[in-house]
C-alpha cells in the first residue's frame, strides 16, 4: 500500500532520528577508548557533523509541518547569512553601501517571492540576467572609479552562490513532476539527505582509511572521498522510492548530486582561501560557517534542479 507523504516523512524522520542516536552514542564511545591525538581530532570532527545532523532534521520537520512557505522562509534565511558571511570576507568600500542594501533587502526578497508564487522562469532568470546588469549601474552611480571591476564581480558572485544557488533548493520541492504532486518536499529530503549522508561519510572514510589529507580539505582524503561518494551513491538509489525515479535513475541522479556537491566544496574552498580566510575545516570544528556548511549545496541545487526540471517536467510537456 502507497503511503502518503505525511506517513513516508515520518517514517524517514523516525529512522533518521535513530540513526543520529546510534551515530551519536557511537561516536562518543569510540573518542573515550582512542588517546591518539589526530584520530581524536578526526572523530571530533565526525562527532560535530552527527550533532549537526539534530539541528537539520528539527529545522526540517518543522518547515514541513508548518507548510512549504516555511521552507522558503529557512532557506530565505540560509541566504541572507551566507551574504552576510560572503560580504565581510571581501573588502567593501563605503560607495557600495547602496549595493549592499539592494542585495539583502531586495534581491533575496524578490527571488524567494518569485519562487513562492511559482514563477519558475523568471525565478531562474532574475539574477543571472537582470540583477547581474543592474548592480553594475547601481554600484556606478558613485562614480568610484577603483577597484570597480573587482568590487562588482565580487557582489555579482556572492549574490549568486548565496542567493541564487541556494533558493534552488527549496526550488525542488515545487517541481511540477506529473504523478508526483504534492510530494516535492520528499524530492527536496531526498537531495539533502544525500548530500549530508555523503558529508559525514567522506569524513568517516578518511578517518578509517586514511591518505593523504586534500589540499582543499585537510579533514578529508581521496580514499575517504571516493569511498563516501560511493557510499552516497548506493544510499541514494536505495531511497529511489522516495523519488519520481526509477532506481536507475535515482543512481544517476545520486551521481550527479555527489559530483556536484563536491566540485561545490573544492571550489568554495579556494573562493574563501582567496579571500584570506582559514581552512575552513580546522580542529575548531564548532566554528564551520554558513558558507561552508552550504557549500556543497550551492553546486549541486541548481545543477539537480534543472536537470528534473528539464527531463521529468519540461520534457515530459513536449
Amino acid at each position: 500500500m502507497d503511503l502518503t507523504l505525511n506517513e513516508t516523512f515520518l517514517a524517514v524522520a523516525c529512522a533518521l532520528a535513530i540513526l543520529s542516536i546510534v551515530a551519536t552514542g557511537s561516536g562518543q564511545w569510540v573518542a573515550s577508548r582512542t588517546m591518539d591525538t589526530v584520530r581524536l581530532a578526526r572523530l571530533a570532527i565526525v562527532n560535530s557533523r552527527v550533532r549537526s545532523s539534530w539541528s537539520v532534521l528539527a529545522l526540517f520537520t518543522v518547515a514541513f509541518v508548518i507548510g512549504p512557505n516555511a521552507l522558503l522562509v529557512v532557506f530565505a534565511l540560509a541566504s541572507f547569512f551566507a551574504l552576510r558571511e560572503f560580504v565581510s570576507l571581501t573588502p567593501i568600500k563605503p560607495s557600495d553601501h547602496w549595493a549592499l542594501v539592494m542585495a539583502f533587502y531586495l534581491v533575496i526578497p524578490a527571488q524567494y517571492v518569485l519562487l513562492g508564487f511559482g514563477r519558475a522562469n523568471l525565478f531562474a532568470v532574475f539574477i543571472p540576467v537582470y540583477v547581474f546588469l543592474l548592480m553594475p549601474v547601481v554600484m556606478a552611480i558613485k562614480q568610484d572609479t577603483d577597484l570597480y571591476l573587482q568590487r562588482v564581480a565580487k557582489v555579482q558572485w556572492g549574490l549568486m552562490i548565496s542567493v541564487y544557488c541556494v533558493s534552488h533548493a527549496p526550488a525542488i520541492a515545487t517541481l511540477p513532476i506529473r504523478g508526483y504532486e504534492d510530494r516535492g518536499p520528499l524530492l527536496l529530503l531526498f537531495f539533502l539527505l544525500i548530500l549530508f549522508l555523503t558529508d559525514l561519510l567522506q569524513v568517516i572514510a578518511s578517518t578509517l582509511l586514511g591518505g593523504t589529507p586534500l589540499k582543499v580539505n585537510l579533514n578529508k582524503t581521496a580514499k575517504g572521498v571516493l569511498a563516501g561518494g560511493a557510499a552516497g551513491i548506493l544510499i541514494g538509489t536505495a531511497l529511489w522510492w522516495l523519488t519520481p525515479f526509477f532506481w536507475w535513475q535515482a543512481l544517476g541522479m545520486s551521481a550527479l548530486i555527489v559530483s556536484s556537491g563536491f566540485m561545490g566544496t573544492v571550489v568554495l574552498s579556494l573562493v574563501k582561501r582567496s579571500l584570506g580566510a582559514k581552512q575552513w575545516d580546522s580542529e575548531l570544528v564548532l566554528t564551520r560557517g554558513v558558507l561552508e556548511r552550504l557549500d556543497a549545496l550551492m553546486f549541486a541545487a541548481p545543477v539537480f534542479w534543472q536537470v528534473t526540471r528539464y527531463l521529468w517536467v519540461i520534457r515530459v510537456d513536449m
